[in-house]
């Protein structure tokens, strides 16, 4: 898709978002799509989404023809996000063409694509790209930008310390890695019913970057709301992560 399609993509798509939203504003908001290949007109699009149709952010689905988000190119739409306090959610999405084909190739085709998709690649390709955006300094250029992922933190809580063998003396930032992580994130279940899971980001993050999400059509609703019942937390705690932190972040 070349980039003037992406614009009209974008475009139509939050028209159709907006409309919906109008017609159910005690029910629904949304994330902008954004045409990041042209960043100036996607931190344009962005800016009158939230502005004028009350959008809670916008959504970018992973790399852009593997190029990250640190690239100073998508400068304009972070530094947009930020300045408008617009939270990004960063979707996952496929690996590049050739990290696929060394790291998940050689397998049934099938299997390859579970593997380099929704049963392990998609999430370690989302990690590494918010490593990426911390080691690129991102969030020393934008200390106020706020960025969203999903599956109770693609792999990352589990890594939360020992990202942080690489020094501030080694990695040039302001702060530890594991600092950003903590600071510039928020968390969501998206489908990751899993308790060790739920327990090990509780204990890295604290409660109040964690919100229930539960993946549909993806993943069963129901099952997501039994999981929210039953995590081991305080009755005030259930409901910031229930709905609001997410009322706080998203301004709903």
């Amino acid at each position: 898709m070349g980039a003037a399609e992406a614009v009209a993509l974008a475009r139509d798509t939050n028209d159709a978002l907006a409309a919906a939203i109008k017609s159910h504003p005690k029910r629904l908001s949304g994330f902008a799509a954004l045409p990041i290949a042209t960043p100036d007109q996607a931190a344009g699009e962005l800016e009158r989404r939230v502005k004028t149709q009350s959008f809670a952010g916008a959504v970018i689905n992973g790399h852009q023809r593997g190029r990250y988000l640190d690239d100073r190119f998508f400068a304009p739409v972070l530094e947009a996000a930020e300045a408008i306090g617009a939270p990004i959610y960063l979707h996952p999405t496929r690996p590049p063409r050739p990290v696929i084909e060394a790291s998940f190739g050689g397998f049934a085709p099938l299997v390859t694509e579970m593997l380099a998709g929704p049963a392990f690649g998609w999430h370690i390709e989302t990690a590494v790209h918010v490593l990426r955006m911390v080691l690129g300094g991102v969030f020393d250029r934008f200390p106020k930008l706020q960025i969203v992922i999903g599956h109770m933190g693609e792999g990352l809580p589990f890594f939360m310390q020992r990202v942080d063998v690489m020094p501030v003396e080694v990695t040039g930032l302001k702060r530890p890695v594991s600092d950003y992580l903590r600071e510039n994130l928020h968390y969501t279940f998206a489908g990751f019913n899993f308790p060790p899971t739920f327990l090990d980001l509780l204990l890295e993050v604290g409660v109040g970057r964690i919100m229930f999400s539960a993946d549909y059509p993806y993943a069963s609703m129901a099952r997501a709301r039994a999981f929210l019942e039953q995590i081991p937390v305080s009755a005030a705690d259930r409901e910031r992560i229930a709905h609001g932190n997410a009322e706080k972040l998203f301004g709903l």
